[in-house]
């Protein structure tokens, strides 16, 4: 019985399809676009001028990302005077300590950020204001020149 069954199921598929109200059977119509006036005109001036628009678009956040990341290296340098004031400053810290001290704490005393402070004293070393070494411990040393125990150039 059950084979007579499936078997007039198959002939109906066949025949018409499935019957009316089988499950998976869709009989909505397809989506058809409304024209109304709230479609928007400038959806179809980006669809059709997308070779122009969208890289101008990219052009122009590389633009202002590159201004961004100039105008950031620009405000973290500082100016020749406060780098003077600085200079001073280190100079005086490293007077008073003869012996030498590592850039952590001359940034500390002089109130810059480590960075800037080691920056500083390359900046000094390369202009012969100051010697650096090496601690026993293996931390670089800043020292004023002239304070220790340095070779002296042979005068004649």
């Amino acid at each position: 019985m059950l084979t007579l069954l499936l078997s007039l199921l198959l002939r109906l598929i066949q025949i018409d399809g499935l019957p009316e109200g089988m499950p998976g059977q869709d009989n909505t119509p397809h989506y058809v676009k409304p024209a109304s006036s709230m479609a928007p005109k400038y959806f179809d001036m980006l669809e059709q001028n997308s070779h122009i628009v969208y890289p101008g678009l990219a052009v122009l956040t590389l633009l202002l990302v590159l201004v961004g990341i100039f105008q950031a290296w620009k405000s973290q340098d500082m100016d020749g005077l406060t780098k003077n004031e600085f200079k001073r400053a280190i100079v005086n810290e490293l007077r008073r300590n003869l012996s030498g001290l590592p850039g952590d704490m001359i940034a500390r005393a002089v109130g810059l950020d480590r960075l800037k402070t080691v920056r500083l004293l390359e900046q000094m070393q390369q202009e012969g204001m100051v010697n650096s070494y090496m601690s026993s411990n293996q931390m670089m040393m800043w020292r004023i020149r002239g304070a220790g125990p340095e070779k002296k150039d042979k005068r004649y």
